[in-house]
Order: C-alpha cells, then sequence, then structure tokens
C-alpha cells in the first residue's frame, strides 16, 4: 500500500484588531495558547500554534491586530506590532484574512494592499456569524468582501461557537504543499513556558483594568524554579509611571492580589502542579515609545 504524504506549511492569521483571531486559533488548536480580552491589541507577538492530525502539520501564526499604519503617528509599540504582523506574509504558504461579518471597516481595507504586495495566497474567515441577524444579511457582506480582494475562499465562521472550523481547516489544508513535518506530533507552539506564563499574568491585568492602562503594562517572568511539589514563580509587571504603579496594586494591594490569584489559577491548570507565584510592580518610563526598552522587555 503506498504511503500517504505528509503535509506541512504555514498559515498567518491577520487582520484589524478585536476580530477574534486569537480565539479562533485557540479553537482550533483545541488548547488556549493566545491570550484573549474583549479590549483591542491584547496581541502583541507573533505566536506559532502548532496543529497536526494524521498527516497534516499546520503551523498558524497568530499576528497582532493591525493598528495605525501610519508609522509616523504610532507609538514604537505599535510600529512593533505592525511589523510582527506584516512581516510575515511572504513566509507563508497561505495568508488567513479575519473580518467580522457584521461589517467591513477601514482597518480591514488597510490590510488588502499588503495581501496584494506578497500575493500570498488568501482565504477570508467572516467571523462572528452568530452575532449577524438575520442570517440573510451575510449575503451582501460576503459580496462586499469578495469584491476587496481575490480570496480563494471567504468562509463564515463563529471561532467562539466552533461553527465551520471544520470546514475552514479543510479548506486550509487542501491548500498546505507536501513536506515533512517540522514539530513532533505533540508540540503546539514553538515558545517557552516562561513566555506563556508572563502571557497568562498579562492577560489578567489586561481583563482586570481600564481602557487605556494594559497597553502601558507588560510582563517579564524574572524567575522560573519547577521545585520536588512545587513550581516558583517571580514576575514583575511593567508600568510606565507612578501613578500607573498605584492603579495596578488598588487600595491595600487588592487588585494585585486579584491579578495574582487569577493568574495563578490559570497556571497551575496549564503546568498541571501547585505554584507559588510572586508579582511586584515596578516603573519603567516610557517604555512603549524607546526601542530599546521595548527589546529589553522581550519586544525583539
Amino acid at each position: 500500500m503506498k504511503k500517504l504524504e505528509t503535509k506541512s506549511g504555514f498559515v498567518a492569521i491577520v487582520g484589524r484588531p478585536n476580530v477574534g483571531k486569537s480565539t479562533l486559533l485557540n479553537h482550533i488548536l483545541g488548547f488556549k495558547l493566545s491570550i484573549t480580552s474583549r479590549k483591542p491589541q491584547t496581541t502583541r507577538h507573533r505566536i506559532l500554534g502548532i496543529f497536526t492530525r494524521d498527516q497534516l502539520q499546520m503551523i498558524f501564526v497568530d499576528t497582532p491586530g493591525l493598528n495605525d499604519l501610519n508609522e509616523g503617528q504610532t507609538s514604537a509599540m505599535g510600529r512593533f506590532m505592525n511589523h510582527q504582523a506584516v512581516g510575515v506574509l511572504s513566509d507563508v504558504d497561505i495568508c488567513l484574512h479575519v473580518v467580522d461579518a457584521r461589517g467591513w471597516r477601514d482597518e480591514d481595507e488597510a490590510v488588502v494592499p499588503h495581501l496584494t504586495s506578497t500575493n500570498v495566497r488568501s482565504i477570508c474567515a467572516l467571523n462572528k456569524v452568530d452575532r449577524v441577524h438575520p442570517k440573510p444579511k451575510l449575503l451582501p457582506m460576503m459580496k462586499l468582501v469578495s469584491e476587496k480582494y481575490s480570496y480563494e475562499e471567504i468562509i463564515p465562521i463563529s471561532a467562539l461557537k466552533n461553527d465551520g472550523l471544520d470546514v475552514l481547516v479543510d479548506q486550509l489544508g487542501q491548500r498546505i504543499p507536501n513536506g515533512p513535518h517540522l514539530y513532533a506530533e505533540d508540540e503546539i507552539t514553538d515558545r517557552p513556558v516562561r513566555f506563556l506564563v508572563a502571557e497568562m499574568i498579562r492577560e489578567k491585568v489586561v481583563r482586570q483594568l481600564g481602557d487605556e492602562l494594559p497597553y502601558r503594562t507588560t510582563v517579564v517572568v524574572e524567575s522560573f524554579a519547577a521545585r520536588e511539589k512545587v513550581t516558583a514563580i517571580d514576575a514583575i509587571i511593567y508600568v510606565e509611571k507612578e501613578s500607573q504603579k498605584g492603579i495596578v496594586i488598588g487600595k491595600a494591594g487588592s487588585r494585585l492580589k486579584s491579578i495574582g490569584q487569577a493568574s495563578r489559577q490559570s497556571i497551575e491548570s496549564f503546568l498541571n502542579r501547585q505554584v507559588f507565584l510572586k508579582i511586584v510592580v515596578r516603573v519603567h518610563r516610557d517604555w512603549t515609545n524607546e526601542r530599546l526598552a521595548l527589546a529589553s522587555l522581550g519586544y525583539r
């Protein structure tokens, strides 16, 4: 019997902020890899999510949401995130452009020139169809999207409800080239555990603080020691101003305690073992606007 050939390739997930890219990746993988929140720009790094099923291996690249592409009007962090999102397109086999099914925006339009310039094969996933009522309203939206770019497929999905994901995975898989698998069958990502732990803590920060402050915070895991019965983790939440430090800590340390408890629960579930977590808050002035500061905090 002829042995089936293996397939392996890279899929970039791109789109404007807050269209559900990270939620989509997590549901495809069946594992919470990328942190999520309702606040835009939660994802800051390229994150590889490795999907392996039988002979097929797809390496998904979850990217930050493309925001203001005018570099003169963005912070160093904004430029870093845009470069993370755009730079991947020339290195993948197929692009998955995620669009909110409830309407096409200028930010969606800003993605199209990058698809055109790289001439990358692209599929459009119309996400959040569970929020479109009545359903016939999807038809004009699909027609509009088809006129924006020559997508090979336009697939309505709901990442949150796992609706349409089998069709999406099948269509992507058909376009993945033959080749050996690049990762072991049980690998989910190329990111180290310390990075994932820092992201879990940052997710709790984003979810518990207001609309503006999360964009001025980042998390670094300073030490990670797996002992016999417990894993001891020391982490730092960095902010830009002394006044922001007080907001993160909260009255009598109440907010920091809440962030720590929620983070510890997530990390223990992820590591499947007891965790001792210590978190401190420090000021790193104007770090989102300084390229060297970004690099020192892991944004390279």
